[in-house]
């Protein structure tokens, strides 16, 4: 794992106020969120602020892999995020995302960097027992497309009081284009509480998988 990674790794970890954890790619207006997804062929993690109750600047690093090992990409990124729309139900929430990248590309199979955008949508779905997500990002650069998706559901197990913790069961799958031909297919058991989760998971490649996210 590269410096970069482990600066950001290091940054999650920083122990600081919070408050409950939100469903989306970034927190209440003040909040800080790190957020990180290591597995053997791919490995992001990343901070963000946000300055508003809509809007988050940050940054993030990602590490792709190939499924035969040959190519490999690290991507440093500057990010904006933004809520776009969100429906509150009564037992429910609904929102809709967007987030953007921008940075440079470095790769075993050319030289130099290359710059790199990456927007991308998400949308997202939960009550206290059922989750649902799907997300599409585009992974942008000269000569290089490496287009990300990924569809989410899960649910709880049992209700539970705010400040205790709930074990979720999640099952994802997703595919990126230009490096891998197979779908992965990911059950995870994710464990949440009002300023954190972590999930871990075996793939359907038999590769391990680790997933956190913090807000403080």
């Amino acid at each position: 794992m590269t410096a970069w990674y482990r600066f950001l790794l290091a940054a999650a970890l920083v122990a600081g106020t919070s408050t409950s954890v939100q469903a989306g790619p970034m927190g209440f207006k003040d909040s800080t969120m790190a957020m990180g997804d290591f597995s053997p062929g791919w490995r992001e993690a990343w901070v963000n602020h946000a300055v508003t109750a809509r809007d988050a600047f940050g940054v993030g690093g990602v590490y792709m892999r190939s499924d035969d090992r040959r190519l490999t990409r690290e991507f440093a990124e500057l990010t904006y995020t933004r809520l776009a729309h969100r429906i509150n139900g009564e037992h429910s929430q609904a929102n809709f995302w967007f987030v953007g990248g921008a940075g440079q590309l470095k790769g075993n199979d050319f030289g130099g960097s290359k710059t790199m955008l990456a927007p991308g949508v998400s949308a997202d779905y939960e009550t206290t027992r059922v989750y649902v997500s799907g997300s599409v990002r585009l992974y942008r650069a000269p000569g290089i497309r490496h287009d990300f998706a990924s569809v989410r559901t899960g649910f709880s197990f049992y209700e539970t009081d705010y400040d205790e913790m709930q074990p979720w069961l999640i099952l994802e799958a997703r595919r990126m284009r230009g490096l891998s031909e197979k779908t992965e297919i990911t059950p995870m058991l994710r464990f949440i509480h009002n300023r954190y989760f972590v999930e871990v998971g075996i793939n359907n490649m038999k590769q391990g998988r680790f997933n956190f996210m913090y807000i403080f």
